[in-house]
């Protein structure tokens, strides 16, 4: 008999400290939203970092030299996502303050982003931007109502 596996969304929390709370439910939010996106999903994991450290990221495996608010890995082989999501927290909040938006808000986000490109959104073109931000829109409002 084959026995399905639950998915695991695991945080990490890396040279960082900020409140974060309901952690269960936002897991559980995530898990449905593969399954919404028809994605199948074994493993993932965010890990909450600072500036520095993604920058590193950020250089080392995609020889990219700037700051950014998140960096998404996908590590599967299979059809399963297996997911590695590093968020930068100093991005996060000057992103929120930019926007003029809440930290929870700009945090979560952020947090659906990396979900939906391993979901296989894309954000190159306009045109994919734009529909990467009607996604996150989608997810915010079904989560934050």
């Amino acid at each position: 008999m084959n026995k399905q596996q639950t998915p695991v969304v695991s945080f990490h929390f890396l040279e960082v400290q900020f409140t974060f709370t309901q952690r269960t439910a936002l897991k559980q939010f995530i898990v449905g939203m593969f399954k919404k996106e028809k994605k199948p999903l074994e493993s993932l994991n965010y890990v909450f970092c600072s500036d520095d450290y993604l920058l590193e990221i950020n250089n080392n495996y995609l020889q990219h030299n700037y700051y950014t608010d998140i960096v998404t890995f996908e590590l599967s082989a299979t059809d399963k996502t297996v997911g590695d999501i590093y968020i930068s927290i100093d991005r996060v909040k000057d992103n929120a303050d930019n926007l003029e938006q809440s930290f929870k808000r700009e945090l979560h986000r952020v947090i659906f982003h990396g979900a939906l490109h391993l979901c296989g959104y894309r954000d190159k073109t306009s045109k994919e931007q734009e529909k990467m931000r009607e996604m996150e829109n989608k997810y915010l409002k079904l989560y934050l109502k």
